[in-house]
């Protein structure tokens, strides 16, 4: 594993938007067999409740660039005083350019920024908070914009029930800074890449390119699932084995590079994959569980990306000295922080509203097509 210390780096605040719709598994009653005691024990063991899906013409930039404007309106930073600009997701608006361009042109940052992508999951969070913190630890910026997010529920049909109650879409603004005074934070990382094909989205890329047959393709699991080639798939049982031998250890881990105790620790944000998961590696973790938010995927579901901080932002009115966070995913990948929130700016949940002018996807399409030739 990767373990990084800084000391100069401060989060200045954060914020996460979600969109306006959202489903609560209270009205799926007929996706279990019209059983209400079924739906009921789903909820107990699985912890299945509300999830926020954004609309066909939202995208992952949406929400990000909407948590980021009313992040720095909050904190009183000028879009031209940033310096530098990290945004990690795996639904990007378009194959080409990276997302972090266009944001950073939608905020009107300096052209004289370094702007990055990194395409990464349900640990990409604090792997994009590592890299902002080496960025300004080093002296090569003095302060950087972290924008994080998914929109998981665009990849899945919500009859396909082993995924659609899991994920719900998010993206939030991180703003971080280097600080003269200490602010010590702490940093594990690690990947297993021989588990790449474990969860995964098959075709759409550069090896498996959609074409005009691709979209017939589809597949049936035991349980009824169809699965098409535009969502995402999982080997459960090996997620699930995965997942159970790498997050406790990463909490332990992390907490002892930051050379903290369970007692010192205000907060832990472990990444929201459902509530028997979380009650699982929070006992063999051996953490306290009233440190510890498990009710936060029932609140807003599994966030991917940016799971981690929603589960913050869901604690904005409580004081937040120090956080350990715990992710893990795609990849295979995890990442664990230990940070000092001390005086940091919590903006909580806000709601992204679209514009009531935007372009229909026709009308999306009819540009390009201009655009092409030239008019």
């Amino acid at each position: 594993m990767s373990k990084s210390k800084f000391s100069h780096v401060k989060i200045r605040g954060v914020k996460t938007s979600l969109p306006e719709h959202y489903i609560d598994v209270d009205d799926e009653l007929k996706y279990f067999g019209g059983n209400q005691k079924k739906l009921d024990r789903q909820k107990k063991m699985i912890g299945y409740g509300r999830r926020y899906l954004a609309d066909a013409q939202t995208t992952v930039t949406d929400l990000a660039v909407d948590a980021a404007e009313k992040l720095l309106s909050e904190i009183s930073v000028r879009s031209e005083d940033i310096e530098s600009l990290v945004f990690v997701n795996q639904s990007p608006d378009y194959v080409a350019p990276a997302d972090a361009c266009i944001a950073h042109g939608r905020l009107g940052l300096s052209q004289n920024i370094p702007c990055l992508s990194i395409n990464l999951g349900c640990s990409g969070y604090v792997y994009a908070l590592w890299n902002a913190h080496a960025l300004i630890e080093s002296g090569a910026v003095g302060n950087c914009l972290v924008l994080a997010g998914d929109l998981p529920t665009h990849t899945i049909t919500q009859d396909n029930r082993k995924s659609a109650p899991v994920f719900g879409d998010a993206a939030s603004a991180t703003f971080l800074v280097r600080t003269e005074e200490e602010c010590r934070s702490a940093f594990v990382l690690g990947t297993d890449g021989k588990g790449w094909d474990k969860l995964i989205m098959p075709f759409g890329g550069m090896r498996l390119p959609y074409d005009k047959d691709t979209f017939n393709y589809s597949a049936t699991d035991a349980l009824g699932n169809v699965w098409t080639p535009n969502q995402s798939m999982m080997k459960g049982e090996d997620v699930f084995a995965f997942t159970m031998e790498v997050a406790p250890k990463l909490i332990t881990d992390t907490l002892v590079t930051a050379g903290w105790s369970n007692d010192d620790v205000s907060l832990f944000a472990i990444h929201q994959a459902n509530k028997q998961i979380l009650e699982m590696i929070v006992n063999k973790a051996g953490i306290p569980l009233e440190k510890t938010p498990i009710d936060v995927f029932s609140k807003y579901a599994n966030n991917s990306t940016n799971s981690v901080v929603t589960v913050l932002c869901d604690q904005a009115d409580k004081p937040i000295d120090k956080a350990v966070l715990a992710t893990f995913g795609i990849g295979l990948s995890w990442a664990g922080a230990a940070l000092n929130l001390s005086g940091m700016h919590n903006g909580g949940i806000a709601t992204y509203r679209p514009p009531a002018n935007r372009p229909t996807r026709e009308q999306q399409i009819e540009h390009w097509l201009k655009y092409y030739k030239g008019e």
